[in-house]
């Protein structure tokens, strides 16, 4: 049976008494570095690829994010399955637009703001307030580009809402849904290619759109000058935002192919906004005087010839 003694907490002798006791002890010290396995060392010497696979999504955070946030998915056919699609705040929505206006270099959208939990609700009412932002302010810029003249009667033109509407949902929804069949596609082909899933590639070209709706806006001051930079310094913004989302996942892919996926990208959204300004918001028109025509000959019945004067 243990005695007193044998129970009480005793101090450890020091490590000279220790190695004479037992000259083959191994000993550790806590201020002595650990030693890094290979593996690890070898990853520590290539920061890019590390920083590509945090941007991408590609570590093991993310698993750990689906692991603690998984939640049982409702059928499709029920109202809880879409409600999902719109459970976002305020402050998400407001901190999304925020990095579509001011994007970070070297940081990735799908990354930073709509993996957690992609929404349809920003890039909803985004599309739905550009529709009307741009369809006003082509009537408003045609009103004041013919203000003051007399020969002018303003009426308002509404078919240019259901044109808008038809043109920023279809880019909205087409162009992502082509871009994602194809990043699925190129995944199947190369092994290192990460391909987003379809709604986060509509979040994110519904958010970059919004940079535009204060573009629309300025679009009604009648300067050509004025519209064009403000075109320029919008797809800088926005382009910008696409251009870091969906490079580092095709970036491993082949140098063209990678190269004219990105281009073909920057391409459709410049279109978007080069279209919307010269159909919604068009030059002045300049009003020349109609030549003058001679007038017509009407014979009369009754032999003698009537000039009609025209004016």
């Amino acid at each position: 049976m243990a005695t007193a003694d044998d129970l009480k907490f005793q101090e450890f002798d020091d490590a000279a008494n220790l190695l004479a006791a037992n000259p083959d002890a191994t000993t550790i010290s806590i201020d002595e570095p650990v030693e890094i396995p290979k593996n690890q060392h070898s990853r520590l010497q290539e920061p890019g690829r590390e920083e590509d696979d945090e941007l991408l999504g590609t570590d093991d955070s993310d698993k750990t994010e689906l692991l603690a946030g998984q939640k049982k998915s409702a059928p499709f056919w029920t109202f809880e399955y879409y409600q999902t699609f719109f459970d976002v705040d305020t402050y998400q929505v407001l901190d999304r637009i925020k990095g579509s206006v001011f994007p970070v270099p070297g940081k990735n959208f799908v990354r930073l703001y709509i993996r957690s939990n992609p929404d349809l609700y920003g890039p909803f009412w985004i599309c739905a307030t550009l529709v009307f932002t741009i369809a006003v302010s082509g009537n408003l810029s045609n009103f004041f580009i013919h203000l003051g003249k007399p020969t002018y009667h303003y009426v308002p033109e509404f078919r240019k809402v259901s044109i808008a509407a038809t043109t920023i949902y279809a880019y909205a929804w087409l162009v992502p849904l082509a871009l994602w069949g194809f990043l699925m596609w190129r995944n199947s082909k190369v092994m290192n290619i990460v391909s987003y899933s379809f709604l986060e590639i509509v979040c994110v070209y519904g958010y970059s759109l919004f940079i535009y709706i204060p573009t629309a806006i300025l679009w009604i001051i009648p300067q050509q000058v004025v519209r064009w930079v403000l075109v320029v310094f919008s797809l800088c913004l926005s382009g910008s935002v696409l251009v870091m989302t969906f490079w580092p996942a095709v970036r491993d892919d082949n140098r063209r192919i990678a190269v004219a996926t990105v281009a073909t990208i920057l391409l459709l959204h410049a279109l978007l906004a080069v279209g919307c300004l010269a159909y919604f918001f068009d030059a002045p028109e300049l009003d020349i005087p109609a030549p003058d025509i001679p007038a017509p000959i009407i014979p009369a019945h009754n032999g003698t010839t009537v000039i009609t004067k025209s004016h």
